[in-house]
Order: C-alpha cells, then sequence, then structure tokens
C-alpha cells in the first residue's frame, strides 16, 4: 500500500485540477484543494515509466510502425480480468474515449434524432450529444433503498416516444458508482432489440471494480446492437498520454464506421500512448489490484467517516470507479450556499452536481484517487466547515 501513501506537490501547477486559472474560473478561488477531475495523485507503475523511458531515450521520433498487437493486449487483459471473449480484429484505436462516442453518435444517428443518458451522468456526454444537434433525452436513475436503479418504465417510454436511435450507457456509472449487473444489461438489450437501437456503452472505468461488485460488460451478452469503448487512462492514471480503443462485434455496423475513421486518420495513436498501452495491459496487473485494494481501503475509510461524523451527508458507496457521490440536501443549503461551503469554508475543489444533472444542485462528487492521509485532511476541514455553518 505504500505505493499510494505519497503526497506529490512538486508538479501541482502543470496539471489541469490545480491550474490557478481553471480554479479561479471553476470554483471562484484557487486557495482549494482539487478533488473535482477524474485523475490520480498516484505514480504510475513502473512499466509504463520504462517503456517511455525507452522511446525517449532513442532520441528519434520518425514515424512508428502501429503494431496490432495492442488489440492482443487489449483483448488478453479483458479476457483475464473480466472473463470476456473479444475478437482482436473488432478494435479500432481513437484519441479517446470520447471522441470515439462523438464519431459513433454521428455515424449510428441523424441530425435531431434522440440520445438517451440516464442521469445524472458524465457532463461531457451532453456536450456530445448537443454539438451533434442531436436531441438529449432523459432517463432519470432512481433511488431505491441509498442505491441508483434503472427506471425502466420510464426508459421503454422515451424509447417509444421520443425517437431514440442510441441510449449511451456509463458501466460503470459515473458519478454515482454504480457496476449494473447482468440481469439489468440483459433488460437494456431486450429493449435495444425492440426499438432497435444501438447501446454505447462506456466501459473506461471497469478496472476499477470493488469486492462487493463483478464488472459485467454489454459485450459479454450480444454481439449486436451494441458498441463499446474503453482506455487504460482510469485504470493506469495515463490521462494525459492514453488512447482509446472502441469496440464492435457486428462487422457491417464495424466496417463501416472503421471506414470512417480511417478515411479522417484518426486510427493512429502516437508510439507514447501505444507502447505505454501495451506495457499496461501486459505488465501493470499486480499495481491495479494493489491500486482497487487502497482504493477500497479509502472508501471505508470515507464511509465510516460520514457515518460517524457527518451524518447530515448522504453517501452513495461505490460499486466501483474511484468517484464518491455525495448527498448534502439534509444540510437544507441553496446551491450557492452549498458551494461556498465547500469551495471557501472547507476549502475543497469537489465537482458540482448541476454538472451531471440540473436536478442534483445539492450533491457534489468527489476523486478518491488521491493519498489516503489527503483525503482525511479533507473530510476533516469538511466536518469542521459543517459544524460551524451549524
Amino acid at each position: 500500500m505504500t505505493l499510494f501513501n505519497t503526497v506529490y506537490n512538486d508538479y501541482e501547477h502543470q496539471f489541469a485540477k490545480s491550474n490557478p486559472n481553471y480554479l479561479k474560473s471553476m470554483f471562484g478561488t484557487t486557495d482549494v484543494v482539487p478533488f473535482w477531475i477524474a485523475d490520480m495523485d498516484f505514480k504510475v507503475t513502473e512499466p509504463i515509466t520504462n517503456e517511455l523511458q525507452r522511446l525517449v531515450d532513442r532520441g528519434i521520433y520518425a514515424y512508428e510502425f502501429n503494431p496490432n498487437e495492442v488489440f492482443k493486449a487489449i483483448a488478453d487483459w479483458n479476457l483475464k480480468r473480466h472473463q470476456l471473449q473479444l475478437n482482436s480484429k473488432s478494435f479500432v484505436q481513437v484519441s479517446g474515449v470520447l471522441t470515439g462516442i462523438a464519431l459513433l453518435i454521428r455515424e449510428l444517428s441523424n441530425e435531431g434524432d434522440g440520445i438517451l443518458v440516464q442521469t445524472p451522468v458524465y457532463h461531457q456526454f451532453y456536450k456530445l450529444i448537443n454539438t451533434a444537434n442531436r436531441k438529449i433525452v432523459r432517463n432519470p436513475l432512481n433511488i431505491v433503498d441509498g442505491k441508483y436503479q434503472m427506471d425502466f418504465e420510464d426508459l421503454e417510454q422515451k424509447l417509444r416516444a421520443e425517437n431514440v436511435k442510441i441510449l449511451l450507457l456509463c458501466n460503470p456509472h459515473n458519478p454515482v458508482g454504480r457496476v449494473w449487473n447482468q440481469k439489468e444489461l440483459e433488460k437494456l438489450i431486450q429493449l435495444a432489440k425492440a426499438y432497435n437501437i444501438t447501446i454505447i456503452s462506456d466501459e473506461i472505468h471497469s478496472d476499477i471494480i470493488y469486492s462487493n461488485a463483478k464488472f459485467n460488460s454489454i459485450a459479454s451478452l450480444s454481439d449486436k446492437h451494441i458498441a463499446i469503448l474503453g482506455s487504460p487512462a482510469k485504470t493506469f492514471g495515463m490521462q494525459s498520454i492514453s488512447n482509446g480503443y472502441l469496440y464492435i462485434p457486428n462487422q457491417d455496423v464495424f466496417s463501416k464506421v472503421k471506414t470512417t475513421i480511417e478515411s479522417m486518420y484518426l486510427d493512429h495513436g502516437n508510439a507514447f500512448s501505444t507502447f505505454a498501452t501495451i506495457a499496461a495491459y501486459t505488465k501493470g496487473e499486480d499495481w491495479v489490484n494493489e491500486l482497487v485494494r487502497y482504493l477500497e481501503k479509502s472508501v471505508k475509510w470515507i464511509q465510516n467517516f460520514i457515518l460517524n461524523e457527518i451524518p447530515q451527508v448522504k453517501i452513495f458507496v461505490p460499486d466501483g470507479t474511484y468517484q464518491i457521490w455525495l448527498d448534502f440536501s439534509d444540510l437544507n443549503l441553496s446551491e450557492d450556499d452549498l458551494k461556498d461551503l465547500v469551495f471557501n469554508k472547507a476549502q475543497l475543489a469537489l465537482t458540482p452536481g448541476a454538472w451531471f444533472d440540473d436536478n442534483h444542485q445539492n450533491f457534489m462528487r468527489i476523486n478518491i484517487a488521491s493519498p489516503l492521509s489527503k483525503l482525511q485532511d479533507a473530510f476533516t476541514n469538511l466536518k469542521t466547515a459543517i459544524n460551524d455553518n451549524t
């Protein structure tokens, strides 16, 4: 666990999460500790660093052969980690998961078509839909016994009435932390077939799964009506150098999408991202296992602290991801007053709930991929701010 206990302050202002201009524009102050963006405060596993160093040491950055080995590494990783059999010939490389989603939206729907999202959800989904001139169709998740559940009745009604062509699935779900179970995914597949829609599944968080859950990919249940996207970015802390991958098992759809991607020369990662991906997926498993154990320990500490010290705050204990969704509704604060409490008094940069859905102004998301000591300080500051405010 000592790999993840070190607090690094040397490079702070070089990263988006702690850039003073970003902090000032989003939180109104630079005097905050950042827990808002979904990346890590941990150094990457050594095999990735070694591979990047090997490339740097060559001193020559000529056109690089793009090895198909990267797709084998991705397929082998999914087979070993998730018992998910993927055809290495059904992958195409993209610069990132969001790029892949943007391409699929344009390729598999027309302007004015409905794209369904399950809210609250990753805020960039809205931008992808709006900039493609498609219509956002919201299928709100329900809270049942303290856990988010899909509302299938509302979902089917929206599929029937809103000209939906794509369901944009987040699995594991950001920000609520749900890992959808097999029964839920089977129901989605049934609806996709019945209403002839495509499920685009963002599975970028699929390797961060806690002991109370098991990851199920939509690709394990069907080879039609689906496309999945993934990346080593979240798993290995490679956000600034990684690429993404797109997987479509239906060969007719795959060929169509691949042709479009290749026609725009978007299917080539740079050498650093490609070889770092291979190193991560072939040599990084032990590091990831230790990471998940460390994160789960942090989740349990946070859960106990909230229960015993600030019970006014509700925590949605995640099945996976290193994000935790917090409900501050019982504080009875306005949106502005809640921001003042968290940003100015507790001096924490958490992601406002309204980013994920307009109806969640009393919620916030915290990124816990930080040393536990840093999280302990953060929640102690939050407790003090809440107590001083009452």
